[in-house]
Parts: structure tokens; C-alpha cells; sequence
């Protein structure tokens, strides 16, 4: 099976590009969210979790305190690539997992981080979802209720969009000058061939 993932800076719409190759019959792994449930279901992973950051991390539930959390490492970068040390070989554990279980020509597995955390060295081809950053900007302030500031520093802890755009084998313009969908069966096809030659 082809494992494609698919990326792009805070904003881009990569979720939005996602949807679109949902319809198309393919499976996505969106692995922010995994993540979050995976910090709860995994107790090997709670465990090192609560031994660096604290019990106050899960609530007497054992619900994830997300910004309890939030508040210790988004200030703090050795915090940050401490949790993601963490976190990250887990996901790619269950992205392999969940992979194994689709029974499609190919994959995608959706990640803001795939660069950052080396998964992408467990996968075969790498879409790139690129737009301008101001509108990035505000599409991020008008879907979080947050200030123009809050995205930036977000937008600065990734890297450079650029040299994003660069490493992925595939851009998806999302930038309201080019259509998507067109872009997006376009792409579709392309991988269906490529995951005939694999096979």
C-alpha cells in the first residue's frame, strides 16, 4: 500500500484538502487528533507524560488537561520538543497500524509536523497544502477566536513554509487563486497509478 502524507503550515487548509480526498474514497489519519486520544489511551505514554509534566496533566477522569499542558510547553520550547519526543513515536506507531487496517490502493496520513517529528521517513510521497500567509493568518484568528500575534507565534515554532513547500513531492495550491478540487483529482490520479506500481 502507498502512504502518502500531507501537510502545510497552521491555516493552509490541509484538513480542507483532506476532506476532499475523503470523498474520493480515501482513508486519512489525521494525526493531531490521534494524538490527543492516543495521550489518554496509551498508558505507557500517560505514564512518561505525568512523570514529566505532572499528574495535573489528566483530570480525576483521566481526561487530557489540554491547556494545562498547552500552558507548559507553548512557552517553552525544550517543553514542546520534550512532549514531542514523547508523542510523536507513538503516533507514528498508530499511523502504521491504522495503515495496515485499510484495505485501498493508498493512504493519507494528515500531519502540521511530519518534517519536524521525522515521520515522514515512513512514508512514500508527501503533499504540501501552500497559501500566502497573511491569508493563513486569518483564517486561523477567525477559526480560534485568537489574536493576529497568537497565529504568528504559532506559525514560528513550524518550519518555514518556503522550505516546506520544497521537501514535498506534491503542492496543493489553496490560496482562493486556484481551484482545489481540480488540483486535488488531478493528484488522486497520479497516486492511484503509482500505488498500481507499488503493488
Amino acid at each position: 500500500m502507498l502512504k502518502v502524507g500531507i501537510t502545510g503550515g497552521i491555516g493552509s487548509g490541509k484538513s480542507t484538502v483532506s476532506k476532499i480526498f475523503e470523498l474520493l474514497g480515501v482513508p486519512v489519519y489525521y494525526a493531531d487528533e490521534r494524538a490527543k486520544d492516543i495521550l489518554i489511551r496509551d498508558k505507557d505514554l500517560a505514564n512518561q507524560v505525568i512523570q514529566h509534566f505532572g499528574a495535573d496533566v489528566y483530570g480525576e477522569d483521566g481526561s487530557l488537561n489540554r491547556k494545562y499542558l498547552a500552558n507548559i510547553v507553548f512557552n517553552d520550547k525544550k517543553q514542546l520538543d520534550l512532549l514531542n519526543s514523547l508523542v510523536h513515536p507513538a503516533t507514528i506507531r498508530d499511523s502504521d497500524k491504522w495503515a495496515s487496517e485499510q484495505n485501498t490502493p493508498y493512504v493519507l496520513k494528515e500531519a502540521a509536523l511530519l518534517f519536524e517529528s521525522e515521520s515522514f521517513h515512513y512514508l512514500d510521497k508527501i503533499i504540501g497544502v501552500s497559501a500566502p500567509l497573511p491569508l493563513r493568518v486569518h483564517r486561523v484568528m477567525k477559526r480560534d477566536n485568537v489574536s493576529r500575534n497568537d497565529v504568528l507565534a504559532r506559525v514560528y515554532k513550524q518550519i518555514d513554509e518556503v522550505i516546506k513547500m520544497r521537501l514535498c513531492d506534491y503542492v496543493v495550491y489553496n490560496d482562493e487563486q486556484h481551484m482545489v478540487i481540480p488540483q486535488v483529482l488531478a493528484l488522486h490520479e497520479q497516486l492511484l497509478a503509482l500505488a498500481k506500481e507499488k503493488q
